[in-house]
């Protein structure tokens, strides 16, 4: 089997994605608790297992820190988690996979925009975070452009998965709420374009076969209120509780930090390459296990 090089492999999508193509490739996992253990944020370690590896067919590069609230406490150290993770990790990985000829999938987000459009965004849109997650992901980004590796750059918004995992997904915390009646009403002017990880990981594993390069956005192409989400989450999978409505506006006068109105993403370029056909979000829905 034909190694691929998996970083963040314990998290919610990189366990889908090895529990998916296990039985199809040799996953080499590049983490902390892996064994033996790889710091992406150190140079020199990183460089020394890539080069142990340097027959993979592909590097997924899934490893970061996504807490948007811890990063934003934060805001402008380059010495926190958030910057050397997402910044310095990714510009180590890419250097070295471009120094070593090895394929890059990296992994990016939504919140590089500032959501103030109203429409979807697409790929040629300009990144404009307002937020230190935000800007560490367009920072990640930009060091794998300068990097010069053969890469793709994905980006996705709101992963969920059909299975329940230890860090629970939106999906799985809206049918948390609802069973145990303790649902914070769900905004009905906040817009997001959730990513369904089942068909993620087919993207990651149709980019390893094909080494396509270049940015597309993963996520489903469809752009959904918290509000609507809830409801079509209860309908679908016949939940008991009420879905009440909230309002973004007055929740972000008792927010300390930005928050983007609108992150959903227009899929048409990905859809173009893609040999297969993504699921529609109520089709995904209806996989979920309750």
């Amino acid at each position: 089997m034909q190694k691929i090089i998996v970083t963040g492999s314990n998290g919610l999508i990189g366990s889908n994605f090895v529990r998916t193509y296990q039985d199809k490739y040799e996953i080499i996992p590049f983490d902390l608790s892996g064994t033996p253990s790889v710091d992406i944020t150190n140079e020199e370690n990183l460089r020394q297992k890539l080069t142990e590896n340097r027959d993979a067919l592909a590097v997924v590069h899934l490893a970061a820190f996504t807490n948007v609230s811890a990063a934003h406490e934060q805001q402008g150290d380059k010495n926190g988690p958030a910057y050397q993770v997402n910044v310095v990790g990714t510009r180590n990985l890419a250097r070295a996979c471009a120094d070593l000829d090895l394929y890059l999938v990296h992994i990016s987000t939504a919140y590089v925009f500032n959501g103030d459009k109203p429409s979807l965004y697409f790929e040629d849109d300009v990144p404009s975070p307002i937020e230190w997650y935000g800007e560490t992901k367009a920072l990640a980004e930009k060091e794998v452009l300068a990097s010069g590796a053969r890469s793709v750059i994905l980006r996705i918004d709101q992963p969920f998965s059909a299975e329940k995992f230890a860090k629970v997904d939106t999906v799985h915390r809206i049918i948390d709420g609802l069973n145990n009646q303790s649902l914070y009403p769900q905004f009905a002017n906040h817009y997001f374009g959730p990513t369904y990880i089942e068909d993620f990981s087919k993207v990651i594993e149709f980019f390893i076969r094909t080494q396509k390069t270049g940015l597309f956005h993963a996520t489903s192409g469809e752009k959904w209120s918290d509000y609507d989400f809830a409801v079509a989450i209860q309908a679908l999978l016949d939940l008991p509780g009420k879905v009440k409505k909230g309002d973004l506006d007055e929740y972000l006068k008792t927010l300390k930090r930005p928050y983007q109105r609108n992150t959903a993403m227009n899929n048409d370029k990905l859809k173009e390459v893609l040999d297969f056909q993504l699921k529609t979000i109520q089709q995904a829905l209806t996989e979920v296990k309750v």
